[in-house]
């Protein structure tokens, strides 16, 4: 089977369609940053666990076997992102994930992989 389009004829009303629907450059861009930083099993490992409930650096640690510096420098790339949001409780902090749209791209994307 050829992948390849043969008849080299273009639907121009569907392309225009289709265009006007495709969100902007800078949106498209924020998307693939988005996904570079989802390329990490520790950072996936990280919204996982934090898909169920809020917990700080050191219950991430424990819970991962990884350093806290280590969790720390993944909480940082997921919080520059916004994927993940922090509250201060006296000398701990706490993480949770930063909105619903990650709850649910978490819980699509695992349903996909585990298709």
């Amino acid at each position: 089977m050829n992948a390849v389009c043969e008849s080299f004829k273009v639907n121009e009303k569907l392309l225009k369609e289709v265009k006007s629907k495709m969100p902007s450059e800078d949106i498209i861009l924020k998307l693939t940053e988005n996904f570079k930083t989802l390329s990490d099993a520790t950072r996936i490992k990280i919204l996982l666990a934090l898909s169920h409930k809020e917990l700080c650096v050191c219950e991430l640690s424990k819970l991962l076997k990884i350093s806290q510096s280590g969790v720390s420098h993944q909480l940082r790339i997921l919080r520059n992102m916004n994927l993940v949001k922090f509250r201060k409780s006296g000398k701990q902090i706490y993480y949770s994930l930063a909105d619903r749209h990650v709850i649910n791209l978490m819980k699509m994307a695992l349903a996909h992989a585990k298709h």
